[in-house]
């Protein structure tokens, strides 16, 4: 039955876009690919009709739905064979589709290029998660890099300078290359400004946290203001944004004003939540690597202020998929939690190396809190949080952190909007 869908599914995507041929801006990466994507889509809805998908579909199956607008009807038969026909004679489309293309193994970019080749290409940051399915990192970075090698000549391909895997591709591709960042000489990104908004007692629509920074762009700036937007990962994808926005001749200011309105972190993506007893969460559970954990880490510090019993916790499930580099790697979260973290909450038996390695950097032994699972972890947070108290909960899908999440955010009845994977086939497992 899967192979059958799946070849069903490339030959309607593919049949749709040689009949509408829409614009296509493909994203990969391993941290800030769907933040990317989203702002994407934003920065061009100002001017143009686009299509995006609400869900992670990235892969062989997610590439052809996100291309023609469907959900999954996952195991229903007589649902599936309703799309097929629904979608074999479309009669619009969209003028512009902004997809993520992802890699769990080789050969996965390059199967989503040959379903809609990429007119823009952009290439976020590279972290070896799902690296356990590659020989080393090198081939893993090789494969990102393949959706740059797809792009047309005449088209675009943008990278963030700020990562070196990243850069070092930038004399590799035939079409015109374009960065963004904040570092070095070519740096367009600047002035980034985050102000928290320190309570005693949070709560609901509380804006917790306001980035702000400005973005230069071929001699022209344009400033952004990011509510509950926390730190460099929403700016970097809003400046990727406007990238691919001044590519479109979409005007830099009308592209900054669609973001600055309704640009907002999606379910799991550092989203600022108002937990139980007046406490913060800042909600990473959708997925983690390497990379985008020590960015989640660096977040909490932005929480400093004195407040009388207030404390940093880090909850941490598995970063899934590292293979040979799965041990140091979460030893250097283990390192970092030790350096900005209250209490550390070690979820799952990987991140037991990570507590062993805090607790010899100096973390109190009391600090530490080693838990089995993401059910134990929410329950231990909802014993002993408390008023003021700024929660970080992270982990790869696996680890299913967001079960934690759950047992401490202020409205529960609400997961189903706030919180990542609340889907029934998630629930059930």
């Amino acid at each position: 039955m899967k192979p059958i869908v799946i070849r069903v599914l490339r030959y309607l995507a593919k049949r749709q876009i040689a009949q509408f041929h829409p614009m296509v801006i493909a994203v990969t990466g391993s941290v800030g690919q769907t933040s990317t994507k989203n702002a994407i889509a934003i920065a061009l809805g100002a001017a143009f009709d686009v299509r995006t998908a609400n869900k992670n579909y990235n892969n062989e199956f997610g590439v052809p739905l996100a291309i023609m607008g469907e959900m999954s009807p996952g195991k229903n038969v007589w649902e599936w064979l309703k799309l097929f026909v629904r979608q074999y004679n479309v009669k619009k489309f969209p003028t512009h589709l902004v997809l993520e293309y992802g890699a769990d193994r080789p050969g996965d970019i390059q199967a989503s290029c040959d379903i809609a080749k990429p007119d823009v290409a952009v290439i976020t940051a590279i972290s070896p998660v799902h690296a356990s399915n590659y020989t080393n990192f090198g081939a893993l970075a090789d494969e990102k890099a393949t959706l740059g090698d797809n792009v047309k000549e005449d088209g675009l391909v943008i990278l963030n300078a700020d990562d070196q895997t990243v850069n070092l591709m930038r004399d590799r591709f035939t079409a015109t290359t374009a960065t963004y960042g904040k570092s070095g000489r070519q740096a367009n990104i600047k002035d980034i400004y985050v102000k928290t908004v320190l309570n005693d007692h949070y709560v609901l629509n509380d804006v917790a946290v306001l980035t702000k920074a400005a973005i230069e762009i071929d001699g022209e700036t344009v400033d952004l203001k990011l509510p509950n937007c926390l730190g460099d990962t929403p700016v970097f994808a809003c400046a990727a944004a406007l990238l691919v926005a001044k590519h479109c001749d979409v005007p830099l200011k009308k592209a900054a004003k669609a973001l600055n309105e309704s640009f907002a972190p999606a379910p799991g993506r550092l989203r600022p939540l108002a937990g139980v007893k007046g406490s913060l969460i800042l909600d990473d559970t959708y997925n983690a690597a390497p990379a985008s954990t020590i960015a989640a880490l660096d977040a909490l510090t932005l929480f400093t202020a004195d407040r009388p019993g207030s404390r940093r916790i880090a909850a941490l499930g598995k970063m899934a998929e590292l293979g040979q580099y799965s041990e140091a790697e979460h030893a250097a979260v283990g390192r970092r939690v030790s350096e900005v973290a209250d209490i550390f909450v070690a979820t799952g038996s990987e991140m037991q190396g990570a507590a062993d390695e805090a607790e010899r950097m100096g973390m109190k032994l009391s600090s530490v809190v080693r838990v089995h699972d993401a059910v134990e972890a929410g329950r231990w947070l909802d014993a002993n949080v408390k008023e003021g108290d700024i929660v970080l909960v992270k982990g790869s899908q696996s680890a299913r952190m967001e079960k934690a999440t759950k047992d401490i955010v202020a409205e529960p009845l609400r997961a189903s909007e706030l919180l990542v994977r609340q889907e029934k086939y998630w629930l059930k497992n």
